[in-house]
This record gives structure tokens, C-alpha cells and sequence, in this order.
């Protein structure tokens, strides 16, 4: 399924209030930063409570 904004890419990304950001925006990287830090706590946690084989 595609989702289509019609903003374009020019290399900025939008903030649910509407400001547009440049994606190297610190404040984007961090959001970045932090969702990659979420997936791999997820795939530590999943693999520390599986049972042993």
C-alpha cells in the first residue's frame, strides 16, 4: 500500500504541526536515533525471554 503526501522530497520531512524540517535536522537524526535504539532493545528483550532450545 502507498501513501501519497503530494509535498514532494526535497529533502525536508513535516512535523505534525505542520513545520517543515530538513531530514539532517538534530532534532530529526534524534528521532531517528532513537527509533533504531527502540528496534534493537525489542530484538535484546525478545531473544533474553525466549525459552531455551
Amino acid at each position: 500500500m502507498s501513501i501519497y503526501t503530494r509535498t514532494g522530497d526535497d529533502g525536508e520531512t513535516g512535523l505534525f504541526d505542520g513545520t517543515r524540517l530538513s531530514k539532517s535536522d538534530p532534532r530529526i537524526e534524534a528521532c531517528g536515533e532513537v527509533d533504531e535504539l527502540d528496534a534493537l532493545l525489542g530484538l535484546v528483550l525478545a531473544h533474553l525471554t525466549e525459552p531455551d532450545l
